[in-house]
């Protein structure tokens, strides 16, 4: 699962992998554990690109918790994981905290202190809308925290354009047809997912991976064909939508 990686500053840095042969491979291993990463969906695949955030923070968190920092309005209008779903895929629910902040500023604030704990398995983070206070600034205080426990950060954006920050990779998630399973039943969660940032010069990679919950890790799946996923569960109308 983890391999280690040569990293920009010299020293060999802990990779996550995400179980995929192929895409790991192309990756030099998976992705740096202390650094920050973006996840970006359109609007319609909002709970599709939190799913995706959530199961790589279930990758990299060696038995630790992982917190989820959500400025509230996007809490309000996204909804909250679903926690009969979150077994269904293999993730204990008691292990995911959420935490509520009243703004982006408390949000990315929360976020980076939470990121120098080294009692944390991982960290995700996300602020509502353009969120105009994270700027380059805001994202290169973030990586720094992330690297000084080695605690992998995510930053989950939705509906809004990629903006230059100090982001190690970053990453379009949308939703996408599983392979069929049999009586034509439901497939499990599948993402389509587009490198569209890396630090280390790697580019052009697209991928279509579906989560396996017997191996907690991701299988690279053909990039045709299938039929929708099973949603990653949530209580509200954008959390609950189908991953179709």
């Amino acid at each position: 699962m983890r391999s280690r990686l040569e990293s920009d500053r010299g020293i060999h840095a802990e990779q996550i992998a995400f179980g995929a042969e192929t895409l790991d491979r192309r990756l030099g291993g998976g992705l740096v554990r202390a650094a920050l990463h973006e996840i970006y969906g359109d609007t319609a695949d909002e709970a599709s690109a939190g799913g995706f955030a959530l199961l790589l923070a279930w990758r990299a968190r060696k038995a630790k918790p992982i917190f989820w920092v959500r400025e509230e309005k996007a809490d309000r209008l996204g909804g909250k994981p679903y926690g009969h779903g979150l077994a269904g895929l293999g993730i204990d629910p008691n292990a995911l905290l959420l935490v509520n902040a009243p703004d982006s500023i408390a949000a990315l604030r929360a976020g980076a202190d939470i990121s120098r704990c080294s009692a944390v398995g991982a960290v995700i983070i996300e602020p509502f809308g353009k969120a105009p206070v994270l700027d380059l600034t805001a994202s290169r205080r973030l990586a720094l925290a992330a690297g000084q426990n080695e605690v992998m950060t995510l930053l989950l954006r939705t509906g809004v354009e990629p903006m230059p920050s100090a982001a190690h990779t970053r990453w379009q998630v949308a939703s996408a047809p599983s392979t069929p399973l049999p009586a034509n039943a439901p497939g499990i969660p599948a993402f389509d997912v587009t490198l569209l940032r890396h630090r280390g010069g790697i580019a052009g990679i697209e991928a279509r991976l579906e989560w396996n919950r017997d191996r907690q890790s991701f299988d690279q799946a053909p990039l045709s064909g299938g039929v929708p996923a099973v949603a990653i569960g949530g209580t509200s109308q954008a959390v609950e939508r189908r991953a179709a």
